[in-house]
């Protein structure tokens, strides 16, 4: 990661460059059932109806701050995600002055040649088969954590919750810094 960076940071000598890792993650009206406490002689009781509709929660995350830029999005793909890149580049202000190193995985939408980044933007790929070092994938226990154990009626419902959560999140940049910031 540090070669990647300076190699950035001599493409454009002036410019301030910051490292974001990026994930996308299917949340829906299928069930995340997770063990709870009980009383004993009880069991818990979890309402489970098995349905195929989805959302995608796109998370990008700075590691060492903890700042967060979440979108809500139907579906992946080239189109969308070329929209979340240009989502991310006006929110953060990506520029000639203003570089970004994006960390994500080789997801086939993320290296299509199709796909037109913003400037300012420069995607890193990690190499195959290496999961432990996006830093991204920790967002997704915390994202998950109103949806755990619950039954959803449809999928408005689902991402109100959902939209919820990730203001929270973006709002404790203590707390995703805590399960984000790692030397890689």
């Amino acid at each position: 990661m540090p070669e990647a960076l300076d190699q950035v940071q001599q493409a454009a000598p002036e410019a301030t460059v910051e490292l974001w890792a990026y994930d996308e993650h299917r949340i829906g009206l299928g069930p995340i059932v997770r063990r709870v406490w009980t009383f004993n002689g009880q069991r818990p009781t979890v309402v489970v109806e098995h349905r195929y509709q989805w959302l995608y929660v796109y998370a990008f995350v700075h590691p060492e701050s903890g700042h967060t830029q979440w979108l809500l999005l139907p579906t992946v793909n080239v189109d969308v995600f070329a929209l979340a890149l240009q989502h991310f580049a006006q929110a953060v202000g990506a520029s000639k002055q203003k570089q970004f190193l994006l960390v994500l995985d080789r997801a086939g939408w993320h290296k299509s040649l199709a796909l037109t980044v913003p400037e300012g933007l420069h995607l890193l790929f990690l190499p195959p088969y290496s999961p432990e070092l996006q830093q991204a994938l920790h967002l997704w226990s915390l994202s998950n954590e109103p949806l755990v154990n619950r039954h959803f009626h449809d999928l408005a419902e689902l991402e109100e919750v959902q939209a919820q959560r990730c203001v929270f999140l973006q709002d404790s940049p203590d707390l995703i810094r805590s399960h984000t910031s790692f030397r890689l």
